[in-house]
Protein backbone atom coordinates (compact mmCIF):
# COMPACT_ATOMS: atom_id res chain seq x y z
CA UNK A 1 0.00 0.00 0.00
CA UNK A 2 1.50 3.28 -1.25
CA UNK A 3 1.73 6.02 0.80
CA UNK A 4 0.39 9.57 0.31
CA UNK A 5 2.09 12.10 -1.76
CA UNK A 6 4.54 14.39 0.20
CA UNK A 7 2.92 17.18 1.64
CA UNK A 8 -0.61 15.70 1.03
CA UNK A 9 -3.03 14.86 4.15
CA UNK A 10 -3.28 11.27 4.55
CA UNK A 11 -5.96 9.08 3.13
CA UNK A 12 -9.39 9.31 5.19
CA UNK A 13 -9.66 6.14 7.50
CA UNK A 14 -13.50 5.06 7.67
CA UNK A 15 -14.50 2.60 10.58
CA UNK A 16 -15.22 0.04 7.97
CA UNK A 17 -14.96 -0.20 3.90
CA UNK A 18 -15.60 -2.68 1.23
CA UNK A 19 -12.57 -4.48 -0.62
CA UNK A 20 -13.53 -4.53 -4.63
CA UNK A 21 -10.65 -6.08 -6.87
CA UNK A 22 -10.35 -6.78 -10.98
CA UNK A 23 -12.13 -10.53 -10.09
CA UNK A 24 -14.89 -8.84 -8.70
CA UNK A 25 -15.79 -6.48 -11.15
CA UNK A 26 -15.06 -8.80 -14.23
CA UNK A 27 -17.73 -11.47 -12.10
CA UNK A 28 -20.20 -8.81 -12.25
CA UNK A 29 -19.43 -7.29 -15.95
CA UNK A 30 -20.05 -11.53 -17.09
CA UNK A 31 -23.25 -11.73 -15.40
CA UNK A 32 -24.48 -7.66 -16.87
CA UNK A 33 -23.21 -9.41 -20.55
CA UNK A 34 -25.33 -12.54 -19.92
CA UNK A 35 -28.71 -13.36 -19.95
CA UNK A 36 -30.10 -13.40 -16.39
CA UNK A 37 -29.97 -10.16 -14.33
CA UNK A 38 -32.24 -11.98 -11.20
CA UNK A 39 -33.32 -15.64 -10.17
CA UNK A 40 -30.51 -16.99 -12.33
CA UNK A 41 -27.69 -19.15 -12.40
CA UNK A 42 -25.10 -16.41 -10.15
CA UNK A 43 -27.59 -16.73 -7.22
CA UNK A 44 -27.91 -20.74 -7.21
CA UNK A 45 -23.99 -20.98 -7.49
CA UNK A 46 -23.69 -18.29 -4.54
CA UNK A 47 -25.67 -20.27 -2.45
CA UNK A 48 -23.92 -23.60 -3.57
CA UNK A 49 -20.98 -22.59 -2.55
CA UNK A 50 -22.30 -20.92 0.99
CA UNK A 51 -23.09 -24.28 2.23
CA UNK A 52 -19.43 -25.20 1.51
CA UNK A 53 -17.90 -22.32 3.04
CA UNK A 54 -20.43 -22.94 6.60
CA UNK A 55 -21.24 -26.62 6.15
CA UNK A 56 -25.32 -26.16 5.91
CA UNK A 57 -27.30 -28.38 4.23
CA UNK A 58 -28.91 -25.56 2.87
CA UNK A 59 -28.81 -21.66 1.99
CA UNK A 60 -31.16 -19.01 1.04
CA UNK A 61 -29.94 -15.79 -0.24
CA UNK A 62 -31.89 -12.69 0.13
CA UNK A 63 -31.95 -8.47 -0.03
CA UNK A 64 -30.41 -8.12 2.98
CA UNK A 65 -29.46 -9.09 6.77
CA UNK A 66 -32.76 -7.59 8.06
CA UNK A 67 -34.91 -9.32 5.54
CA UNK A 68 -32.74 -12.86 6.21
CA UNK A 69 -33.69 -11.84 10.19
CA UNK A 70 -37.61 -11.47 8.92
CA UNK A 71 -37.09 -14.75 7.16
CA UNK A 72 -36.20 -16.61 10.03
CA UNK A 73 -38.97 -15.42 12.28
CA UNK A 74 -42.00 -15.80 9.29
CA UNK A 75 -40.37 -19.80 8.58
CA UNK A 76 -40.41 -20.72 12.04
CA UNK A 77 -44.04 -19.74 12.10
CA UNK A 78 -43.41 -16.91 14.67
CA UNK A 79 -46.70 -14.38 15.36
CA UNK A 80 -48.30 -12.84 18.25
CA UNK A 81 -47.98 -14.32 21.92
CA UNK A 82 -44.55 -15.29 21.13
CA UNK A 83 -41.55 -14.00 22.58
CA UNK A 84 -37.90 -13.81 21.17
CA UNK A 85 -35.07 -13.36 22.99
CA UNK A 86 -32.74 -10.78 21.65
CA UNK A 87 -29.40 -8.94 23.14
CA UNK A 88 -30.01 -5.35 23.82
CA UNK A 89 -26.82 -4.35 22.05
CA UNK A 90 -27.23 -5.22 18.65
CA UNK A 91 -28.68 -2.72 15.32
CA UNK A 92 -32.27 -2.16 15.34
CA UNK A 93 -33.00 -5.15 12.81
CA UNK A 94 -32.72 -8.41 15.24
CA UNK A 95 -35.89 -6.74 17.37
CA UNK A 96 -37.56 -5.33 14.73
CA UNK A 97 -37.87 -8.72 12.79
CA UNK A 98 -39.68 -9.94 15.95
CA UNK A 99 -42.19 -7.29 15.73
CA UNK A 100 -42.75 -7.79 11.94
CA UNK A 101 -44.84 -10.98 12.78
CA UNK A 102 -46.18 -9.91 15.64
CA UNK A 103 -44.17 -11.28 18.05
CA UNK A 104 -42.87 -9.62 21.48
CA UNK A 105 -39.12 -9.01 22.25
CA UNK A 106 -37.54 -10.00 25.75
CA UNK A 107 -34.63 -8.14 26.01
CA UNK A 108 -31.74 -9.86 27.52
CA UNK A 109 -28.38 -7.99 28.76
CA UNK A 110 -24.79 -8.47 27.89
CA UNK A 111 -21.15 -9.12 29.07
CA UNK A 112 -20.32 -5.60 29.43
CA UNK A 113 -16.73 -6.25 28.01
CA UNK A 114 -17.89 -8.43 24.77
CA UNK A 115 -21.36 -7.28 24.14
CA UNK A 116 -22.46 -10.53 24.12
CA UNK A 117 -25.55 -12.47 25.51
CA UNK A 118 -25.00 -15.25 27.50
CA UNK A 119 -26.89 -18.10 28.61
CA UNK A 120 -27.77 -16.68 32.03
CA UNK A 121 -28.58 -13.20 30.95
CA UNK A 122 -30.97 -14.86 28.45
CA UNK A 123 -32.67 -17.00 30.71
CA UNK A 124 -33.10 -13.93 32.58
CA UNK A 125 -35.29 -12.93 29.86
CA UNK A 126 -37.16 -15.80 29.40
CA UNK A 127 -37.85 -15.08 33.57
CA UNK A 128 -39.27 -12.08 32.36
CA UNK A 129 -41.13 -13.02 29.47
CA UNK A 130 -42.62 -15.97 31.64
CA UNK A 131 -43.97 -12.79 34.14
CA UNK A 132 -45.68 -10.82 31.04
CA UNK A 133 -47.34 -13.72 30.28
CA UNK A 134 -45.50 -13.94 27.26
CA UNK A 135 -44.74 -18.03 25.11
CA UNK A 136 -40.86 -17.82 24.24
CA UNK A 137 -40.58 -19.70 21.33
CA UNK A 138 -36.78 -18.61 20.36
CA UNK A 139 -33.43 -17.32 21.37
CA UNK A 140 -31.88 -14.86 18.54
CA UNK A 141 -27.63 -14.56 19.88
CA UNK A 142 -26.29 -11.69 17.91
CA UNK A 143 -22.57 -12.75 17.12
CA UNK A 144 -20.97 -9.16 17.85
CA UNK A 145 -18.18 -7.63 16.43
CA UNK A 146 -17.02 -10.75 14.84
CA UNK A 147 -17.11 -12.87 17.99
CA UNK A 148 -20.06 -15.53 18.80
CA UNK A 149 -22.06 -16.02 21.44
CA UNK A 150 -21.54 -18.73 23.89
CA UNK A 151 -23.68 -21.20 21.40
CA UNK A 152 -22.82 -24.22 23.59
CA UNK A 153 -24.41 -23.27 26.88
CA UNK A 154 -27.58 -20.96 24.58
CA UNK A 155 -28.05 -24.12 22.50
CA UNK A 156 -28.17 -26.34 25.66
CA UNK A 157 -31.39 -24.06 27.29
CA UNK A 158 -32.91 -23.90 24.07
CA UNK A 159 -32.74 -27.93 24.50
CA UNK A 160 -34.04 -27.66 27.54
CA UNK A 161 -36.84 -25.15 26.78
CA UNK A 162 -37.71 -26.54 23.38
CA UNK A 163 -36.72 -23.30 21.62
CA UNK A 164 -35.72 -22.53 18.29
CA UNK A 165 -32.41 -20.81 17.32
CA UNK A 166 -31.29 -17.93 15.24
CA UNK A 167 -28.33 -16.64 15.10
CA UNK A 168 -27.95 -13.06 14.11
CA UNK A 169 -24.33 -13.77 12.11
CA UNK A 170 -24.21 -10.12 10.35
CA UNK A 171 -20.84 -9.68 12.05
CA UNK A 172 -19.51 -13.00 12.14
CA UNK A 173 -19.13 -14.66 8.08
CA UNK A 174 -16.02 -16.54 8.53
CA UNK A 175 -15.85 -16.42 12.34
CA UNK A 176 -14.83 -20.58 13.77
CA UNK A 177 -16.83 -21.62 16.67
CA UNK A 178 -14.55 -23.95 19.41
CA UNK A 179 -17.26 -26.46 20.33
CA UNK A 180 -16.45 -28.03 23.66
CA UNK A 181 -15.92 -31.52 22.19
CA UNK A 182 -13.00 -30.31 20.13
CA UNK A 183 -15.15 -29.80 17.11
CA UNK A 184 -14.00 -26.85 14.34
CA UNK A 185 -17.75 -25.73 13.22
CA UNK A 186 -17.88 -22.45 10.91
CA UNK A 187 -20.48 -19.91 12.05
CA UNK A 188 -23.90 -20.98 10.16
CA UNK A 189 -22.81 -24.51 10.44
CA UNK A 190 -26.38 -25.21 11.90
CA UNK A 191 -24.37 -27.13 14.88
CA UNK A 192 -25.90 -25.13 17.86
CA UNK A 193 -28.83 -22.83 15.98
CA UNK A 194 -31.55 -23.46 14.24
CA UNK A 195 -31.55 -20.64 11.84
CA UNK A 196 -28.27 -18.58 10.99
CA UNK A 197 -28.80 -14.89 9.52
CA UNK A 198 -25.70 -13.45 7.45
CA UNK A 199 -25.30 -10.00 6.09
CA UNK A 200 -23.08 -8.74 3.37
CA UNK A 201 -22.89 -4.98 3.57
CA UNK A 202 -20.23 -3.29 2.04
CA UNK A 203 -18.73 -2.88 5.70
CA UNK A 204 -19.02 -6.59 6.52
CA UNK A 205 -16.38 -8.87 5.59
CA UNK A 206 -17.32 -9.97 2.81
CA UNK A 207 -19.83 -7.77 0.06
CA UNK A 208 -22.82 -8.14 -2.17
CA UNK A 209 -23.66 -4.33 -2.07
CA UNK A 210 -26.99 -5.01 -0.38
CA UNK A 211 -27.38 -8.95 0.55
CA UNK A 212 -28.39 -11.39 2.82
CA UNK A 213 -28.72 -15.14 3.24
CA UNK A 214 -30.01 -17.71 6.17
CA UNK A 215 -28.58 -21.40 6.51
CA UNK A 216 -30.21 -24.12 7.91
CA UNK A 217 -29.81 -27.80 8.02
CA UNK A 218 -33.71 -28.18 7.79
CA UNK A 219 -35.44 -29.17 4.53
CA UNK A 220 -38.93 -27.84 5.84
CA UNK A 221 -37.56 -24.35 7.03
CA UNK A 222 -35.37 -23.59 3.38
CA UNK A 223 -38.59 -24.23 1.71
CA UNK A 224 -40.35 -21.88 3.65
CA UNK A 225 -37.50 -19.61 3.56
CA UNK A 226 -37.44 -19.55 -0.04
CA UNK A 227 -41.55 -19.37 -0.41
CA UNK A 228 -41.64 -16.47 2.13
CA UNK A 229 -38.54 -14.99 -0.14
CA UNK A 230 -40.81 -15.16 -3.42
CA UNK A 231 -44.47 -13.74 -2.36
CA UNK A 232 -45.60 -16.49 -1.00
CA UNK A 233 -45.44 -17.98 -4.45
CA UNK A 234 -45.59 -21.82 -4.92
CA UNK A 235 -44.41 -23.19 -8.03
CA UNK A 236 -44.15 -27.18 -6.39
CA UNK A 237 -46.85 -29.66 -7.05
CA UNK A 238 -46.45 -30.92 -4.05
CA UNK A 239 -47.51 -27.61 -2.08
CA UNK A 240 -50.43 -27.44 -4.62
CA UNK A 241 -53.69 -27.28 -2.66
CA UNK A 242 -55.99 -26.17 -6.09
CA UNK A 243 -55.68 -29.46 -7.98
CA UNK A 244 -58.03 -29.26 -10.80
CA UNK A 245 -56.79 -26.16 -11.88
CA UNK A 246 -53.03 -26.75 -11.73
CA UNK A 247 -52.73 -29.86 -13.52
CA UNK A 248 -53.42 -30.12 -17.02
CA UNK A 249 -56.11 -33.31 -18.54
CA UNK A 250 -52.73 -34.86 -19.29
CA UNK A 251 -51.43 -35.09 -15.87
CA UNK A 252 -49.41 -32.04 -16.40
CA UNK A 253 -48.93 -29.27 -14.39
CA UNK A 254 -49.98 -26.29 -16.51
CA UNK A 255 -46.82 -24.45 -17.20
CA UNK A 256 -48.06 -20.59 -15.87
CA UNK A 257 -49.63 -21.94 -12.44
CA UNK A 258 -48.44 -21.37 -9.02
CA UNK A 259 -49.84 -21.09 -6.21
CA UNK A 260 -50.05 -18.78 -2.71
CA UNK A 261 -50.89 -20.20 0.37
CA UNK A 262 -49.89 -17.32 2.62
CA UNK A 263 -48.30 -13.69 1.65
CA UNK A 264 -44.72 -13.78 1.48
CA UNK A 265 -42.40 -10.66 0.63
CA UNK A 266 -40.09 -9.95 -2.63
CA UNK A 267 -37.09 -10.40 -0.83
CA UNK A 268 -35.14 -11.93 -3.76
CA UNK A 269 -31.16 -11.85 -4.75
CA UNK A 270 -29.89 -10.12 -7.81
CA UNK A 271 -27.54 -12.25 -9.73
CA UNK A 272 -25.76 -8.96 -9.94
CA UNK A 273 -25.21 -8.33 -6.34
CA UNK A 274 -24.44 -13.04 -6.28
CA UNK A 275 -21.85 -12.54 -8.77
CA UNK A 276 -20.03 -10.17 -6.17
CA UNK A 277 -20.71 -12.21 -3.17
CA UNK A 278 -19.83 -15.37 -4.84
CA UNK A 279 -16.46 -13.43 -5.99
CA UNK A 280 -15.88 -11.94 -2.76
CA UNK A 281 -16.32 -15.46 -0.77
CA UNK A 282 -13.38 -16.67 -2.60
CA UNK A 283 -11.20 -14.08 -0.87
CA UNK A 284 -12.67 -14.87 2.49
CA UNK A 285 -10.06 -16.51 3.88
CA UNK A 286 -7.77 -13.57 3.12
CA UNK A 287 -9.91 -11.37 4.27
CA UNK A 288 -10.20 -12.84 7.46
CA UNK A 289 -6.21 -13.32 7.97
CA UNK A 290 -6.06 -9.98 7.62
CA UNK A 291 -8.71 -8.89 9.88
CA UNK A 292 -6.95 -11.23 12.82
CA UNK A 293 -3.63 -9.94 12.03
CA UNK A 294 -5.23 -6.12 12.50
CA UNK A 295 -6.79 -6.63 15.46
CA UNK A 296 -3.74 -8.42 16.48
CA UNK A 297 -1.89 -5.36 16.05
CA UNK A 298 -4.48 -3.15 17.54
CA UNK A 299 -3.88 -5.21 20.68
CA UNK A 300 -0.47 -5.15 21.17
CA UNK A 301 -0.43 -1.45 20.37
CA UNK A 302 -3.18 -0.03 22.61
CA UNK A 303 -2.21 -2.33 25.79
CA UNK A 304 -0.08 0.50 26.87
CA UNK A 305 -2.96 2.83 26.82
CA UNK A 306 -4.45 0.45 30.06
CA UNK A 307 -6.78 0.92 31.79
CA UNK A 308 -8.01 4.22 29.98
CA UNK A 309 -8.22 2.80 26.69
CA UNK A 310 -8.47 -1.43 26.51
CA UNK A 311 -8.76 -3.27 22.89
CA UNK A 312 -11.54 -5.80 22.43
CA UNK A 313 -12.13 -8.48 25.15
CA UNK A 314 -11.75 -12.01 23.15
CA UNK A 315 -14.04 -14.84 24.37
CA UNK A 316 -12.77 -18.22 24.45
CA UNK A 317 -14.87 -20.03 22.53
CA UNK A 318 -14.71 -19.12 19.06
CA UNK A 319 -11.59 -17.99 16.88
CA UNK A 320 -13.29 -14.46 15.34
CA UNK A 321 -13.37 -13.04 11.74
CA UNK A 322 -13.23 -9.44 13.33
CA UNK A 323 -15.79 -7.09 11.48
CA UNK A 324 -15.59 -4.25 14.27
CA UNK A 325 -12.83 -2.98 16.43
CA UNK A 326 -14.67 -2.16 18.88
CA UNK A 327 -12.27 -0.89 21.70
CA UNK A 328 -13.42 -0.22 25.13
CA UNK A 329 -12.58 3.55 26.21
CA UNK A 330 -12.83 5.14 29.80
CA UNK A 331 -14.06 8.75 28.48
CA UNK A 332 -15.46 9.63 31.69
CA UNK A 333 -11.52 9.29 33.05
CA UNK A 334 -10.01 11.25 29.90
CA UNK A 335 -12.02 13.88 30.84
CA UNK A 336 -13.37 14.18 27.33
CA UNK A 337 -16.56 13.06 25.89
CA UNK A 338 -17.07 10.10 23.00
CA UNK A 339 -18.41 12.75 20.89
CA UNK A 340 -15.68 14.99 21.10
CA UNK A 341 -12.72 12.49 20.59
CA UNK A 342 -14.67 11.38 17.47
CA UNK A 343 -14.45 15.16 16.39
CA UNK A 344 -10.96 14.78 17.30
CA UNK A 345 -10.67 11.95 15.44
CA UNK A 346 -12.31 12.85 12.25
CA UNK A 347 -10.30 15.92 11.92
CA UNK A 348 -7.14 13.86 11.96
CA UNK A 349 -8.54 12.23 9.15
CA UNK A 350 -10.33 9.08 11.16
CA UNK A 351 -13.59 7.42 11.22
CA UNK A 352 -14.94 6.17 14.18
CA UNK A 353 -18.65 4.73 14.87
CA UNK A 354 -20.81 3.36 18.23
CA UNK A 355 -22.28 0.34 18.19
CA UNK A 356 -24.93 0.07 19.20
CA UNK A 357 -26.83 2.44 21.12
CA UNK A 358 -28.76 -0.26 23.71
CA UNK A 359 -32.34 -1.27 21.56
CA UNK A 360 -34.52 -1.14 24.74
CA UNK A 361 -33.87 2.68 25.12
CA UNK A 362 -35.13 3.43 21.39
CA UNK A 363 -38.09 5.36 21.96
CA UNK A 364 -40.51 2.63 20.26
CA UNK A 365 -39.33 -0.51 22.65
CA UNK A 366 -39.41 2.23 25.74
CA UNK A 367 -42.81 3.25 25.55
CA UNK A 368 -44.23 -0.11 24.88
CA UNK A 369 -42.20 -1.98 27.98
CA UNK A 370 -41.60 0.80 30.34
CA UNK A 371 -37.62 1.32 31.46
CA UNK A 372 -35.63 -1.93 31.34
CA UNK A 373 -32.54 -2.38 34.20
CA UNK A 374 -29.70 -4.22 31.72
CA UNK A 375 -26.65 -2.41 33.07
CA UNK A 376 -24.03 -4.75 31.27
CA UNK A 377 -25.60 -3.41 28.01
CA UNK A 378 -25.41 0.64 29.71
CA UNK A 379 -21.73 0.00 30.38
CA UNK A 380 -20.83 -1.79 27.13
CA UNK A 381 -22.83 1.69 25.34
CA UNK A 382 -21.23 3.84 28.02
CA UNK A 383 -17.16 2.39 26.46
CA UNK A 384 -17.67 1.40 23.34
CA UNK A 385 -16.07 3.15 20.00
CA UNK A 386 -15.14 1.20 16.99
CA UNK A 387 -11.60 2.16 15.23
CA UNK A 388 -11.25 1.67 11.51
CA UNK A 389 -11.18 -1.87 10.36
CA UNK A 390 -10.53 -3.25 7.17
CA UNK A 391 -8.54 -5.62 4.85
CA UNK A 392 -6.91 -2.57 2.96
CA UNK A 393 -5.28 -0.46 5.89
CA UNK A 394 -1.59 -1.03 5.97
CA UNK A 395 0.04 -2.08 9.41
CA UNK A 396 1.23 2.08 10.22
CA UNK A 397 -2.91 2.60 9.24
CA UNK A 398 -3.11 1.20 13.14
CA UNK A 399 0.06 3.56 14.43
CA UNK A 400 -1.72 6.27 12.99
CA UNK A 401 -4.98 5.53 14.76
CA UNK A 402 -3.78 4.35 18.13
CA UNK A 403 -1.35 7.37 18.01
CA UNK A 404 -4.12 9.96 16.98
CA UNK A 405 -6.12 8.60 19.41
CA UNK A 406 -3.73 8.50 22.03
CA UNK A 407 -2.88 12.93 21.66
CA UNK A 408 -6.90 13.53 21.61
CA UNK A 409 -7.18 11.46 25.41
CA UNK A 410 -3.71 13.12 26.16
CA UNK A 411 -1.84 9.86 26.86
CA UNK A 412 1.19 8.51 25.30
CA UNK A 413 1.35 5.40 23.03
CA UNK A 414 4.71 4.32 25.15
CA UNK A 415 3.05 5.23 28.24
Amino acid sequence: MTGPASGSPPPFLPYGRQDIDQTDIDAVTAVLRGDWLTQGPAVEAFERTLCDRTGAAHAVSCANGTAALHLATLALGLGPGDAVVVPAVTFLATANAARYVGAEVAFADVDPDTGLMGPEQAAAAMERAARAGWRVRALAPVHFAGQTADMAGLGQLADRHGLAVIEDACHAIGTLDMAPDGRVLPVGSGAFGTLTAFSFHPVKTIAAGEGGAVTTNDATLAARLRRFRNHGMERDPAGFEDREAAFASNGAVNPWYYEMAEPGFNYRLTDIQSALAFSQLSRLAAFVERRRHLMDLYAERLAPLAPLVRPAARVPWCRPAWHLCAARIDFAAAGRTRAQVMADLRAQGIGTQVHYIPVHHQPYWSKRYGGLALPGADTHYAHTLSLPLFPAMADTDVDRVVAALSATLGLSPAA
